[in-house]
């Protein structure tokens, strides 16, 4: 778990001050560590022939029996090629679909949890049986994990640290997956939801609440000239604004993609990784033993 504490400052229209205490952080750690726990359940659950749907179903009931409340986005469950998003068109095709899992075949599951207002936004990545593809990849995500964390602290725009993850996938021999989600996103600001709309209603896959605290949250950002949206266009030529961001660099080489999603805390002069206690860290952790 990160020792880090947040510094506060009397904030400005540049550099609002951070927003939470750490009360909010431990609520927004245990939240992340319990998506992490769904989902590593029902890795541990798949087998050859069980299909996206069922995948992201089995992961939505599995929240739910813990208590999450709604969801910043719905469950999503992508295996084989699709986990690199190979043939990706229109946004329709990052729902689960009928695609049956197979031997050697890699998978991701990606969910976004809300209790109490509190959101986790979380991309856990696995494999069936021998896949020395994904082996590779799997130990590499940790120096995009270390790169970025950096350049936030450097306080680089976002832009700029969007293209520095580029030149490091580029490096690597790999492609940039996450450029194929809507608007090339590779993260996004997460605030404590407030809206009031109901709770487990969701629009083109997103909770009607997300869409509600989305929709203020842009325009507020965008009177100051900032976005909550990471991504690598004009709207992102801005350092990272304090508070948390969901962070997914999403790599791919062939039919394989893997990506890691968690929280990145950016404070007014520092920044770091809401938990280390994750999944992706202790694979990397015990491949240094």
């Amino acid at each position: 778990m990160s020792t880090h504490a947040p510094t506060r400052r009397a904030g400005s229209s540049a550099a609002p001050a951070f927003p939470f205490d750490d009360h909010d952080l431990d609520r927004f750690r245990e939240l992340q560590q319990l998506a992490y726990h769904c989902a590593q359940k029902v890795g541990d659950w798949l087998e050859p022939g069980v299909t996206e749907r069922q995948a992201a179903a089995r992961l939505g009931r599995e929240l739910v029996a813990e208590g999450v409340e709604d969801f910043f986005h719905v469950p999503f469950a992508w295996f084989g090629d699709r986990t690199a998003f190979r043939h990706f068109r229109t946004p329709l095709q990052f729902f689960a679909s009928g695609r049956r899992l197979e031997e050697g075949m890699s998978y991701v599951l990606d969910c976004a949890p809300v209790v109490d207002g509190y959101t986790a936004d979380i991309g856990y990545a696995g494999k069936i049986g021998e896949n020395p593809v994904w082996d590779k990849i799997a130990l590499d995500l940790r120096h995009y994990r270390e790169l970025i964390v950096q350049e936030v602290r450097d306080r680089k725009p976002l832009n700029e640290i969007y293209a520095s993850v580029d030149a490091l996938i580029a490096k690597h021999g790999y492609d940039n997956r996450h450029q194929v989600y809507p608007g090339r996103v590779i993260g996004h600001q997460v605030t404590r939801m407030k809206a009031r709309g109901p709770a487990g209603v969701n629009v083109f896959g997103f909770g009607v609440r997300t869409l509600q605290t989305l929709g203020r949250e842009l325009i507020s950002e965008r009177l100051h000239g900032r976005s909550p949206l990471w991504a690598d266009g004009r709207s992102s030529r801005h350092a990272p604004a304090p508070g948390l961001w969901a962070v997914e660099p999403h790599v791919g080489f062939r039919d394989v993609g893997l990506k890691f999603e968690e929280l990145l805390v950016v404070t007014d002069d520092d920044a770091y990784w809401l938990d280390d206690d994750l999944p992706h860290v202790r694979r990397w952790e015990d491949a240094a033993r």
